[in-house]
This record gives structure tokens, C-alpha cells and sequence, in this order.
């Protein structure tokens, strides 16, 4: 079986795309006070983590500093304490690690992790959060553009379910600057032989498309979608999707499911 059924938990609830984030009320994506709002309101969290210079994993989506931050320059270059006392715009928080995310958490909402990927191999990042989570007890989702990471969490962490994020075209300028050979190799899920998901979370976008549909109704996997944001993406991820990852609203509350 080439997909993996995933448990009840995963789309039990929305997920809050990068925590229940709100720069106008100066809750920051990623930042401890976006989780404590999901959280709040019984949503799932969504979240990113980077590699530090020193190894650890930290809740980041990008990978340099200046969009959020008052700093510059490529997170690979700075060490976890370093991250941790950089200053954001519009905040007082400061970078979680994904082990400050976790104890924030503390099970009561599942967390959905993506591993970024600079798509060079490199499986230091996967390592380290196998490390953060082979001790803890709650529930957890790690994902991933790259399928070589999926592979690894596959390898690393086989009892937690896994999932590949995915679109259908990769037309966009980041995938244009990747070897064609792995966008080609990203196409239609064709790599599920090997990283076996048991979730997928498509681009809203592009839904519905026929390998996401394959995945969920004749294989029986899990099928999130992002960014919800609209009305109309919201019935599109009511007819296509099993659950929406969601930012910029806060859909109605859900009963504690995990």
C-alpha cells in the first residue's frame, strides 16, 4: 500500500495556518502567542521549523530574516540562541525551537510540522525533530515539499504519520530555480511509492486535481488543503479536501477531539 491511513486527529479540527496569527492585533505567525491563540480557540497548529547554525530546529517559515524581524541574513547562519533574541516588528514574542513549541502545546491541540527544505539533501533538520519528538506524547503530523525529507521522517519517525505537501504545476519562480529533475520527480505524487504519506495537504488552488482525488478515494489518505482564506476556497475545501489549513478568519469552534 503505497499510502498510509491517517489517524482521526489530523482532520478532526481546521488547522491554523502558522498558529491563529494577526499582525494587526501583534500576534506574529509562528510566534508563541499565535500558537497560545490556536490553541485557545481548539484549532490545530500549522507550523515551519528551519536549521539553525547549531542544529536545532526552529518555528520559522522563511529562510532569512527581515520580513517579520528587525534583522537580516540567512537563519542557517545564526545559532539557536542567536534566533532567539532577534527582535520582530510587530511583537514582543521571540523564536520558539520546535521543543518550546511543543511544551507550549503540551498535547492539548495537534501540531502539524513542515520541514523546510533547501532541497540539497541535507536530513539534519528531520534528525533533530525526530530527537524533539521521539520524546514527546502529543499529537503530531510532520510534512514536506521535498520527498527526500518525507523519506527521512519515514526512516526516523515511522509511528508518526507523515505527509507530503504538494502542488500540481510547481510554476512558480522558487521551483523554476530547482534541478527539473526533482520538480519532475514531485509531479502527480509519482515519489509515493517510496514515501508512502499518509496525508497530503494540496494547494487550494489547484483543487480539485486527479492525484490528490486518487490519494483520498481510492487509497484512503488524508487530504488537507492550503491557505484557506476566501469564502469560495472555503466550499472548495468543503467538497475536495478532508480538512483546511486557514488564515485571516477564525472558522466556528470545534469540540476537543484529541
Amino acid at each position: 500500500m503505497i499510502f498510509r491511513r491517517a489517524p482521526g486527529w489530523l482532520t478532526a479540527r481546521p488547522v491554523a495556518h502558522r498558529g491563529l496569527h494577526d499582525r494587526a492585533r501583534r500576534i506574529v505567525e509562528n510566534m508563541p502567542s499565535a500558537a497560545n491563540a490556536a490553541i485557545a480557540g481548539n484549532f490545530a497548529i500549522e507550523c515551519d521549523i528551519q536549521l539553525s547554525a547549531d542544529g536545532e530546529a526552529m518555528v520559522h517559515h522563511d529562510d532569512t530574516l527581515g520580513r517579520l524581524e528587525d534583522a537580516s541574513g540567512d537563519i542557517r547562519t545564526f545559532t539557536a540562541a542567536q534566533l532567539k533574541q532577534v527582535a520582530f516588528k510587530d511583537t514582543t514574542d521571540r523564536m520558539m525551537t520546535l521543543g518550546d513549541l511543543c511544551d507550549l502545546a503540551a498535547g492539548r491541540v495537534p501540531l502539524v510540522v513542515e520541514v523546510k527544505s533547501r532541497f540539497d539533501g541535507d536530513r539534519k533538520l528531520v534528525a533533530r525533530m525526530a530527537q524533539i519528538l521521539e520524546a514527546y506524547k502529543g499529537p503530531v503530523a510532520p510534512m514536506s515539499f521535498d520527498p527526500d525529507q518525507v523519506m527521512a521522517i519515514r526512516e526516523l519517525l515511522p509511528d508518526r504519520p507523515r505527509g507530503i505537501v504538494a502542488e500540481r504545476y510547481y510554476r512558480e519562480a522558487e521551483w523554476q530555480a530547482l534541478p527539473p529533475q526533482k520538480v519532475r520527480g514531485m509531479f502527480h505524487l509519482r515519489h509515493a511509492f517510496q514515501t508512502q504519506p499518509h496525508f497530503v495537504a494540496y494547494w487550494i488552488n489547484e483543487l480539485p486535481a486527479p492525484a490528490p482525488w486518487i490519494a483520498r478515494n481510492i487509497f484512503g489518505c488524508a487530504l488537507l488543503t492550503w491557505t484557506v482564506r476566501t469564502p469560495e476556497q472555503r466550499l472548495r475545501a468543503s467538497r475536495h479536501a478532508d480538512q483546511m489549513i486557514f488564515e485571516g478568519f477564525v472558522p466556528a469552534a470545534v469540540g476537543s477531539t484529541a
